[in-house]
């Protein structure tokens, strides 16, 4: 399993989001925060890397934790 997949547990669009935070070990929130502040900032670029991610990350599939 690589850090950069999709976490589909804990997506709320498409998990590139909660994939990136499981990889660099962040919180998710932290990392949401950060995307959205892209996207007011510059959003054709932080737009355009967000669809590429889509596209490129693969999915992880597991269970979620009820402990998380």
């Amino acid at each position: 399993m690589t850090p950069w997949s999709k976490d589909l547990a804990h997506r709320k669009l498409t998990g590139v989001c909660a994939g990136l935070a499981n990889g660099f070990g962040l919180s998710r929130v932290t990392v949401r925060v950060v995307a959205l502040l892209a996207l007011i900032l510059v959003p054709p670029l932080a737009l355009a890397a967000y669809l590429l991610a889509v596209l490129i990350m693969p999915p992880r599939r597991e269970l979620k934790r009820w402990l998380d």
